[in-house]
């Protein structure tokens, strides 16, 4: 994951799962990268606690790269690019 937020890429597409529990916001990423090509990054917001373990794990699952993830309060922000 990159530290310095300058060099992270822009979205391609956004996701926002906010107000979601386990296992929707997932349920509702692979429905989003089946309409996006390799190589593009999906940003995801999310107030799911869940996430911080079902994101990381997704990727690795699937071959995407967790580019970044930022955690402020209760929201949880991801930038991920597919595989």
């Amino acid at each position: 994951m990159a530290d310095d937020n300058d060099t992270l890429p822009t979205s391609d597409a956004t996701l926002d799962t906010s107000g979601l529990y386990c296992p929707e916001p997932i349920m509702m990423m692979h429905n989003k990268v089946r309409d996006m090509a390799s190589g593009q990054v999906l940003e995801v917001t999310a107030t799911d606690p869940a996430t911080t373990r079902d994101v990381p794990k997704f990727c690795q699952f699937l071959g995407h790269t967790l580019l970044d993830e930022r955690h402020q309060d209760d929201t949880h922000v991801y930038l991920i690019r597919l595989a």
